[in-house]
């Protein structure tokens, strides 16, 4: 007889996740920048980040434009947003894009995240998009080595990302890219 196995999965967010997806974005975020953002600049209450997240997944705009969660029997432990490539030297007809690849860091060695990042580009192939691109913190070394020891690689695009409203802190990013169709 075997072990039992986890009761793990992705599919589709609906628009009630609205608040597990927020609070693991607070608690990802206040994980993951406690070294660039004072602890008072990151989001604190996960109710204050809920009607944005509703809004999206009524309402998102494009039908291409999907978040997928992450879910732990019938706990959500993840997300990723798919869509089409927001940057303007890419073709958003066969380029897709993937943000916010998030894991609660609880969570995060159990393969949620590649599991999310399976889901992720299985739907922008199905999209018919056919090369992803992604945006990644240059310091983020973790993310970084887990998307391209899965096949991504930089293609020399990069940019800063204003951290605050005068644009005064910011965050140095790296374009990732990989073939998927």
């Amino acid at each position: 007889m075997s072990a039992p196995t986890a009761d793990v999965s992705v599919r589709v967010a609906w628009a009630e996740d609205a608040p597990a997806i927020a609070a693991v974005q607070v608690r990802a975020w206040r994980h993951d920048w406690s070294e660039v953002l004072p602890a008072d600049r990151l989001p604190d209450d996960p109710r204050a980040l809920e009607p944005s997240w509703r809004a999206s997944l009524v309402s998102p705009g494009d039908a291409r434009r999907r978040v997928l969660v992450a879910l732990e029997r019938d706990r959500l432990v993840g997300f990723v947003l798919t869509g089409p490539a927001t940057d303007p030297d890419c073709d958003q007809v066969v380029v897709g894009e993937m943000t916010d690849l998030t894991v609660d860091p609880a969570q995060r060695g159990a393969g949620h995240g590649s599991r999310l990042l399976q889901a992720a580009v299985d739907t922008l192939v199905a999209d018919r998009f056919t090369t992803a691109v992604t945006w990644v913190g240059s310091r983020d070394d973790a993310l970084r080595t887990f998307l391209t020891d899965a096949g991504w690689a930089a293609d020399g695009a990069h940019r800063e990302l204003a951290l605050d409203e005068d644009a005064t802190e910011g965050v140095r990013q790296v374009r990732l890219h990989t073939s998927i169709g």
